[in-house]
């Protein structure tokens, strides 16, 4: 498929109230989709709900950290391990620092590499390697 292919099917998405399309051309597939204002962060913060109770109950002891949640940021197949045979970048328990690299996403032939946003520990991770994932997966979580 050529570019100029792709650059009519990018603006024709731009205009249409369509959200996604995936059109596939011999072996190549390509997926266009549409995000809302807001959804192109990797990482957001996972909020706790708000407390309603007395004073009493928000002793030191009940609060709990806010963890962040590391998603994915494009549609791709996500390897935990920097090549074949090597141990993973994380594991569950991990500390990680802001900038480190916790996946590589490959799309289209592209490798991209998904950072921590934060100091941490790693709190939760995907079961998935060397499968797929969809923009907006929960990839894992750093408390």
């Amino acid at each position: 498929m050529d570019l100029s292919k792709i650059k009519t099917l990018i603006d024709f998405v731009g205009r249409s109230n369509i959200s996604e399309l995936t059109v596939t051309e011999k072996d190549v597939t390509v997926r266009i989709f549409r995000t809302s204002p807001g959804q192109e962060a990797v990482a957001e913060p996972s909020k706790e709900p708000e407390s309603t109770t007395n004073p009493v109950s928000q002793a030191p002891s009940s609060v709990k950290k806010t963890s962040y949640a590391v998603k994915a940021p494009v549609f791709g197949v996500l390897h935990k391990a920097p090549a074949p045979g090597e141990p993973p970048f994380v594991a569950i328990g991990d500390a990680v620092e802001e900038g480190q690299t916790l996946f590589i996403i490959e799309a289209m032939k592209v490798f991209n590499t998904i950072a921590a946003p934060r100091s941490g520990r790693i709190t939760h991770l995907t079961h998935i390697d060397n499968g797929e994932v969809e923009t907006g997966d929960l990839l894992a979580e750093i408390g």
